[in-house]
Formats: C-alpha cells, structure tokens, sequence
C-alpha cells in the first residue's frame, strides 16, 4: 500500500516532532497513530492550527530539553547498588531488570519509564555495569549500577 501524508500533533519517538508533516503507511496510521491522537490528516485547516501552535510547541521542546539535560546530569552523577543472592560463580538466582531499575530511580526522585531504560536484558551476574537511558533521542544519560552479593 501507498504511504499517506498525516501531520503529527505530538512528539513521536523515531517519526518526528509535533508540526511535522510525515509519511506513513496507512495500516500505522489507522491502528496506532490516529487511535493514539498522535498524527491527523493534511488539510487547510490543520496546517492553520499547526502554524498557531508553532510558538508554543517550540517553547515547551525547549522547557523539555532543559528538563531532560538537568536530569541526565542527576542520573550521571547516581550509582544503584543492588544486594541479591547469587551463587558461587557470580550468577545471580533472578535479575536486576529495566523495573527494578525504573523502581530504585523514583525512590530518589528521579523519573525515567522503563522503555527509556536501554537495557538489553536482564542483569544476572555480580558486578558493576553501566546502563544507558534515553530521555529524548538527542539526551542521554549513563547510570551506573552495582550489584553485590547480599548477606544470608
């Protein structure tokens, strides 16, 4: 099937920003974005009330980036340290997961959701690891994460 012209009216994550006009297959548009409120057809009308909203879209992407950059630098400076139990070589009996991750984080007033946490897998060994999380597609953090053996 042909690509259609819609125009996003949010931020989508690897489509574009809110005011963009994208092109998309139909199936997406009909069974994600247009149900989501994400994206609505091209017309006179809408690119009327994109153009008004222009101003305001760009004031709060650059609220967002402000936001995002102080929080990367807090996520930067921060260390987790999980205490589980293990075996003797080092395997741990579960994993320290994306959750676990996104969970220990809000306990110290940091605010990340799990799809930002750019794990692969699970973490299952003792060790010091350093996980990735993407706020935005051009803000990043590093955080590190310890995970010692807990005492029985």
């Amino acid at each position: 099937m042909a690509n259609k012209k819609y125009v996003l009216l949010e931020d989508v994550a690897d489509l574009g920003l809110a005011g963009d006009e994208v092109s998309v297959s139909a199936g997406y548009a009909r069974n994600y974005l247009i149900p989501q409120g994400k994206v609505t057809k091209l017309t006179p009308g809408t690119a009327k009330m994109l153009a008004a909203r222009k101003e305001q879209n760009e004031k709060r992407r650059a609220q967002e980036l402000a936001d995002n950059e102080v929080l990367a630098a807090k996520i930067n400076e921060t260390e987790l340290t999980f205490a589980m139990q293990a075996s003797e070589d080092g395997q741990l009996f579960g994993s320290v997961s994306a959750r676990n991750i996104v969970e220990q984080l809000a306990e110290k007033d940091l605010e990340v959701t799990m799809h930002q946490v750019k794990l692969d897998e699970a973490l299952k060994t003792l060790g010091s690891f350093e996980v990735e999380i993407a706020l935005r597609n051009d803000v990043r953090a590093v955080l590190k994460v310890q995970i010692n053996r807990a005492q029985a």
